[in-house]
């Protein structure tokens, strides 16, 4: 869509006025209209060219143009109805006019044929300051002046005394089992709702996951399986080396409630909170409430490195021995003298000035993340048979991805046919994670449910749908998906022209 005023221009105007009209815009055509507004037709500089080539002069009158009928679309014409039509003509662009004849809009192809994706990059003003600064003082390789700046400044934000810079949320994490001794044969639970970066860490290390399922107040580590899976463990003298707790979607766990149960076995709680930076647990960051957290800075996350990760604690120990272990685990020594194995996971200078850039404007993401949830809750709220991932009381959610619940009791659409329709529509969405325990990687490994006779994962899984939701869609592609999704649900609702 566009500013109509500034492509509408009367008959009275001249080829000079329109030809600068079109350079201002930048458009590529404007819309010729009468006294009372209505539109008369289309002019674009081939029009113009084609005048003056036939001995009209640049002072001359839009007025001596030929009358030609236009081709317009009358206001309420779906995008992809819009889409097919242009694509039918080999047009570039649309006229959308009320019942009046008036224009009110101008559809472009190459907004309509743009694929809307689930969650991108969003780069701002800062980033390129830090990046120059890098190549000015040649600082390109992995550390520098970035680096060391991003550790202290992001440990700030979250309000921990010490950071390292990884290449991966992943690594961070391997990192995060490594300095809390996981070793061959060790046991480590993990959430089930998740990505498999969260468990493949454990399988790095020889040790044997456990999966927990999530509580359906906040979709993350429910309390009561943890629980019964701790005594379990006790029973057996088997307890874990770790717990890895998932924050899921931008929102944290019930952390108080799994520190408590973890603590009364003694056994340390690993924080990924690689979907949840700017998300907050009772007024304290997501990922400062177990004994390491982990974020990632993968091109999906709300701020982004390109790829990235970072490990944090209030344990400079821990920090210490991850910061050692990242860089090939070399010691202080007059040559290169290597007594473990170590890894190659060390931030770029490069990339960690653009964590920076994207770390001034993080709150501005969450904000326009949640209003991006809120848009979705209220477009679609006529539906009945659709639900919302809910936000727990004790905090603040970032909403990294929107997701709705299909209630399968009202409604027979699938997650699976709700996708579909909607990549036909030139717009990605994704199902919920699959959990773990379902994932033929981890065939035979244990799982405690949320109730042991339900599960709620495997419910979220088959309902679930992640909408599009990165932080620079606009309201327009936004009402795109809304438009799509409501004429799936409410077909006869749903005006398509």
């Amino acid at each position: 869509m566009n500013d109509i005023s500034r492509l509408t221009i009367s008959a009275e105007a001249t080829l000079h006025d329109a030809l600068r009209q079109l350079n201002e815009t930048g458009q590529g055509i404007l819309l010729l209209v009468d006294a009372a507004g209505k539109l008369l037709r289309t002019v674009t500089d081939g029009d113009i060219r084609r005048l003056l080539l036939a001995g009209h002069l640049l002072g001359d009158r839009l007025g001596t143009l030929p009358a030609m009928d236009s081709l317009v679309a009358c206001e309420g014409i779906s995008p992809d109805s819009a889409l097919e039509l242009l694509n039918e003509r080999q047009l570039d662009h649309l006229p959308v006019v009320d019942a009046m004849g008036r224009p009110v809009a101008v559809l472009l192809r190459r907004e309509l044929d743009q694929r809307i994706l689930l969650s991108t990059p969003h780069l701002g003003e800062y980033e390129m300051r830090f990046i120059k600064e890098a190549f000015r003082t040649n600082w390109v390789a992995p550390l520098g002046p970035n680096v060391d700046a991003f550790e202290h400044e992001l440990a700030a934000y979250v309000g921990v005394s010490h950071a390292v810079a990884v290449s991966s949320g992943t690594a961070a994490l391997h990192l995060a089992l490594r300095v809390l001794g996981v070793d061959r044969g060790d046991t480590v639970f993990c959430s089930t709702l998740t990505f498999v970066a969260s468990a493949n860490p454990i399988l790095y290390q020889g040790a044997c996951p456990v999966f927990i399922d999530s509580e359906p107040e906040s979709w993350n580590m429910s309390p009561g399986a943890l629980a019964r899976a701790l005594a379990d463990a006790a029973t057996v003298g088997q307890l874990p080396k770790a717990v890895i707790v998932v924050n899921l979607y931008g929102q944290s766990a019930d952390m108080e409630q799994i520190n408590a149960l973890c603590d009364q076995y003694g056994v340390p709680v690993i924080e990924d909170a690689a979907e949840s930076l700017g998300a907050t647990y009772k007024g304290r960051a997501s990922g400062t409430w177990g004994r390491l957290g982990v974020y990632s800075f993968n091109g999906n996350k709300i701020i982004t490195t390109s790829g990235g990760g970072m490990l944090v604690s209030n344990d400079a120990a821990l920090i210490d021995k991850a910061r050692y272990l990242s860089t090939q685990a070399r010691e202080p020594a007059p040559w290169y003298s290597h007594s473990e194995v170590g890894y190659n996971y060390r931030m770029s200078n490069v990339l960690a000035g653009i964590g920076r850039g994207q770390l001034k404007v993080l709150e501005d993401r969450v904000r326009l993340r949640r209003v991006i949830f809120e848009r979705y809750r209220q477009g679609l709220a006529a539906i009945e048979a659709l639900g919302w991932m809910p936000e727990a009381p004790y905090g603040r959610s970032t909403r990294w991805l929107s997701v709705c619940v299909i209630d399968v009791k009202r409604t027979s659409i699938t997650p699976g046919e709700m996708i579909s329709v909607l990549s036909r529509g030139g717009i990605e969405a994704r199902h919920v994670w699959r959990p773990m325990h379902r994932q033929p990687l981890f065939d035979g490994c244990a799982y405690y449910p949320h109730e042991p006779d339900y599960s709620f994962s495997d419910e979220a899984f088959a309902t679930g749908v992640c909408l599009p939701s990165g932080s620079n869609m606009t309201a327009e592609q936004q009402e795109r998906v809304i438009r799509v999704v409501n004429s799936l649900f409410q077909p006869m609702k749903v005006r398509l022209s």
